[in-house]
């Protein structure tokens, strides 16, 4: 038997294409800008400082499905059923999921083309104006800084009942993970997120089973929670309260944005990953909102001491799984409550370091914080993040219950401000797109819906804003604690824009707020150059072709023998694509 000498392993085809796409990822943001105050702030380019992108496709997929699912979902949730009863809880978590996955498909078009560390805060620059980039980048980057002290308090309480002597502690291993390399971080993220997947599946199937009355010894309590007038508690002014807890649960979302730049085919990985995130909105928000709401009446002050308090033991998946009958399934289920904390706290990390690096390779941070290692992690940022993360201390001197709760506010409005940001951002980069004489068929991912996506992400962040208000004033009795914790973000996000608006015009003597049409930069860390959309779909189906008809060496000689030698029907069918060039 003698194989042809024609290679068996399959080999991408290498083209003009492929190579400038290669080069392009060599410079990650951008042209040189204008410095903008001399030697602190400056854009930092040189090659030698800059992030890698190691991350693979799965790990991308897997930080979509569960990679910033926390206490969020895990202690907060709770909260929302006591406050407005399961059926307005439910509801405001459908609602915000709607608009979060509109979010993520509008920001997946621009990050599969433009796949760079600062995501949104270099869209807003480059496509709006430089005001809007500088706010979203700092707003963002003090969102994930200001949870983490959160993660931190869940993650402390959770160790206290499993390991009484170890406290805050827990910081260390996370931090280290984030020092030594991207490809940690990815890793580690894909097998949290797989034990949260794991986790809340059985959650939900425990818990519907304990509810219909499936659990002998154990009967559940069926639909009775959401009757006799207890779906919905409070009015309109506690239904539209709960938002702030949804915000909080589903921030995190755009992280894969964010992660695509250091992503090593974004442009295929990104695409997928967006759509990935409308399963886990179903999964890990709705269906678990509606099982908790089923297994546990609104008035268990259980719900309430979770979110307060961050008690673990008082969390609604170990209540659940009590009721249930599998009381020592209990420290199992604080063990997975600790990595999904140790997840969110992880990217917490990521996401802030990240954001800050890239304000710094645009000018618009202190240029030290564009600096990274050999391995690409960008070290100095990474310490910012950390020492913002002390103000965990707040939490055990001024009380965990006061603290959390305007930690929840105030990264609840901002992840609603980023929200409602990309839509505009969304709107203004097809402008430009057109003005500008390009193919839709030359981005890697088009948006469905187009306009309707964008335009009802800003209507729906109106309509969010407007209700939180409401509430907030509504509320009886009357506070103005309530109404200023409601509104902090926004007057974060105000200060933020006037302030570079007012920067460029008396210190840059800039007179053009926004970006003209014609200027908008669509070249700069495009994945695929103009006209090259076509060739390298090409090249991928050819590719795909390759892969199917040239096996390897052993799977051609397993073919033969299988030809030889049939033993079932499927076998007798030997094509011919299973055999590279065999003579005997």
């Amino acid at each position: 038997m003698v194989v042809s000498e024609s290679p068996v392993h399959p080999r991408r085809p290498t083209s003009t294409a492929t190579e400038e796409k290669a080069a392009n990822y060599d410079g990650q943001q951008g042209p040189e800008h204008k410095p903008t105050l001399r030697g602190m702030f400056s854009t930092t380019t040189s090659s030698k400082h800059e992030t890698k992108r190691a991350m693979q496709s799965r790990h991308l997929m897997m930080i979509a499905i569960g990679g910033t699912i926390g206490t969020g979902i895990f202690l907060s949730a709770g909260s929302a059923i006591a406050l407005a009863g399961p059926a307005s809880a439910l509801l405001s978590y459908v609602v915000v999921g709607v608009f979060v996955y509109a979010v993520v498909i509008t920001l997946g078009e621009m990050a599969a083309m433009f796949p760079v560390s600062g995501a949104f805060s270099v869209f807003g620059s480059r496509f709006v104006s430089p005001a809007l980039g500088f706010t979203l980048g700092w707003n963002y980057w003090l969102q994930w800084s200001l949870s983490i002290p959160s993660e931190l308090t869940a993650a402390a309480v959770i160790l206290q009942v499993m390991i009484p002597p170890v406290g805050l502690v827990i910081i260390v291993p996370v931090f280290v993970m984030q020092l030594i390399h991207v490809r940690i971080y990815g890793e580690s993220e894909y097998w949290f997120a797989s034990i949260k997947v794991v986790m809340i599946i059985l959650f939900i199937i425990v818990g519907l089973i304990y509810d219909w009355g499936g659990v002998k010894g154990h009967p559940g309590p069926g639909r009775s929670n959401f009757q006799n007038g207890q779906a919905f508690i409070g009015g309109f002014a506690n239904f539209a309260q709960t938002f702030v807890y949804a915000f909080y649960s589903f921030g995190g979302v755009e992280l894969v944005a964010v992660a695509a730049g250091e992503s090593d085919r974004p442009w295929k990985a990104v695409p997928t990953a967006v759509k990935a995130t409308f399963f886990r909105i179903v999964l890990f928000y709705v269906l678990t909102i509606l099982t908790i709401g089923l297994c546990i009446n609104w008035q268990d002050p259980t719900l309430l001491r979770a979110a307060s308090s961050s008690d673990v033991t008082a969390s609604p998946l170990t209540v659940v799984f009590q009721r249930a009958g599998f009381g020592a399934a209990v420290h199992i289920v604080n063990a997975v409550l600790l990595t999904a904390v140790l997840s969110a706290t992880n990217s917490a990390f990521y996401g802030s370091s990240r954001m800050l690096y890239a304000l710094a390779r645009m000018g618009q941070a202190p240029r030290i914080f564009g600096w990274t290692n050999k391995n690409g992690v960008p070290v100095p940022a990474l310490f910012m993040s950390l020492a913002m993360s002390f103000l965990a201390f707040l939490t055990t001197i001024w009380g965990q219950g006061i603290v959390f709760t305007w930690l929840l506010n105030l990264t609840g409005i901002s992840a609603l401000l980023v929200w409602g940001s990309i839509g505009l951002i969304s709107l203004r980069f097809r402008v430009a797109w057109k003005a500008q004489g390009r193919p839709l068929s030359d981005l890697p991912y088009t948006q469905p819906c187009y306009p309707l996506l964008p335009i009802g992400v800003v209507v729906l962040a109106l309509l969010l804003f407007i209700a939180e208000g409401y509430s907030a004033v509504e509320l009886q009795p009357f506070s103005a604690r309530n109404v200023v914790a409601t509104y902090i973000g926004v007057v974060l996000y105000v200060v933020l824009y006037v302030g570079y608006v007012a920067y460029e015009r008396f210190v840059l003597g800039k007179r053009t707020h926004l970006v003209p049409l014609l200027e908008v930069d669509l070249e700069t860390d495009a994945a695929w150059k103009l006209g090259d959309a076509v060739r390298f779909r090409e090249e991928e189906e050819s590719y795909k072709v390759e892969v199917t008809l040239e096996p390897t060496r052993r799977e051609a000689e397993e073919s033969i023998i299988l030809c030889r030698n049939p033993v079932t029907p499927r076998q007798q069918q030997c094509s011919a694509r299973n055999i590279v060039s065999v003579a005997v």
